[in-house]
């Protein structure tokens, strides 16, 4: 099983999209997840032992997917969502095969590495579709992407979806660029990925002897997530950072400090020096600026459906039915923040549960700082809660199964407190 779970880790990133009928992409993610979870469940039934981590996180984990589901009572159009519930249902799962099957460091240092050779993978493809602009042209290098490249992966009828409203292209100083998204629909949802990566790639570094390997995998991944422009995803960089230096700082050992200060000086670097990674960053502090404005209109849309239902919601997957009444189902309408996404479709409560999943495990993770690894993946769950902010990425499969599989890595019991 624990292979099984490796091999599931090494291919997440590169996972290829089914289409069981026509018009329906079904990411094949889901269905490993599934197959793994009969599997785990198979085994433990013929073991006499299945094992479910009684704890608060997995009953917070419970509440949510229930009133995830509870929230279809108020659903316009229940249809849409029990389309999301089958997704949620589908990927949630991951945390109770991961919970039980990463049951000890060494364990969990060896998922942390397949999922980094993995995710290196995937940010070298991002970093190569952004340098072929330069030698074959944005246009042909966009059409390469556009046709080829994405369809395996995302399913004709989702790719489709993305280019119909795609948000590839970025315009900086008046020169237009193509954002790094590697195989993932959009640079968005690559951001997120990396984010979540980064951290445990600098804490694999500092506490392991490979240093080549992780050093390698740590740029990689910090160069790639840059090139997607992704100002949510610096927004989620800077607050890492801060967390690092604040929290971390003054009980670093100096080789430590080094390492962490050689990634604030990247990161500084990459945001102070002229170039469109900084353009990109100084654009979002200007209201006006056309994403930014977007995002307040819809801020302000999605404040004023939670007053009309502050406890049921809309109904999961009805938002955008609550902002045009005629709106299609692969249509772009959401509240491009997670926690609003949340409470506006599921209610306020579920919102603050949301919350409390993270906020319970950055805090189990900071109990156990004294190995820098558990103290990276807290760092990698800021990274994502601050980006969340600005975006939502609970729906891509990827995503949210990355991020489910550290969330597990706070069940591991404490073998120095044992």
């Amino acid at each position: 099983m624990n292979k099984l779970l490796l091999f599931f880790a090494l291919y997440l990133p590169f996972q290829l999209a089914l289409n069981p009928m026509e018009g329906v992409d079904l990411a094949s993610i889901r269905v490993l997840t599934l197959g793994l979870f009969f599997v785990w469940l198979a085994k433990g039934a013929k073991d006499k032992k299945i094992i479910i981590k009684n704890n608060l996180q997995t009953w917070l984990i419970g509440s949510f997917l229930f009133l995830n589901a509870f929230s279809i009572v108020a659903a316009r159009n229940p249809d849409w969502s029990a389309r999301k519930l089958l997704f949620l249902f589908s990927i949630f799962p991951i945390y109770f095969v991961a919970s039980r099957l990463i049951d000890n460091e060494e364990k969990m240092e060896k998922m942390i590495k397949a999922l980094l050779w993995s995710g290196a993978g995937a940010a070298m493809i991002g970093i190569a579709q952004f340098l072929m602009q330069f030698i074959f042209g944005l246009d042909r290098t966009y059409e390469i992407w556009a046709n080829y490249a994405i369809v395996p992966f995302l399913g004709n009828t989702f790719s489709e979806a993305v280019l119909a409203n795609p948000s590839w292209l970025v315009n900086i100083s008046g020169k237009t660029y193509l954002r790094a998204t590697s195989i993932f629909p959009d640079p968005h949802m690559l951001s997120f990925y990396l984010g979540l990566l980064i951290p445990l790639a600098l804490g694999m570094f500092i506490a392991k002897k490979n240093k080549l390997f992780f050093g390698a995998a740590f740029l990689i991944l910090l160069a790639a997530d840059l090139l997607t422009f992704s100002r949510g995803g610096y927004l989620g960089l800077f607050a890492g950072v801060l967390v690092l230096l604040i929290m971390l700082w003054h009980k670093l050992e100096k080789r430590h400090k080094f390492a962490v200060f050689v990634m604030a000086g990247f990161m500084i670097a990459a945001f102070a020096i002229p170039s469109p990674v900084s353009q990109r960053l100084s654009s979002g502090f200007d209201p006006k600026e056309g994403s930014n404005a977007g995002r307040l209109a819809i801020w302000r849309q999605a404040v004023e459906v939670v007053k009309e239902h502050p406890l049921s919601g809309v109904g999961i997957g009805n938002f955008p039915l609550a902002i045009k009444s005629t709106a299609g189902y692969r249509e772009p309408i959401y509240a491009h923040n997670t926690y609003l996404d949340i409470i506006v479709e599921t209610g306020l409560l579920n919102g603050f549960v949301w919350v409390s999943i993270l906020f319970l495990a950055v805090l189990e993770f900071w109990k156990r700082k004294r190995n820098i690894i558990f103290f990276m993946a807290g760092v990698s769950l800021v990274i994502f809660s601050a980006h969340s902010m600005v975006e939502t990425a609970i729906y891509s499969p990827t995503v949210l199964t990355l991020l489910l599989i550290i969330l597990s890595f706070a069940n591991i019991k404490d073998e120095k407190a044992a």
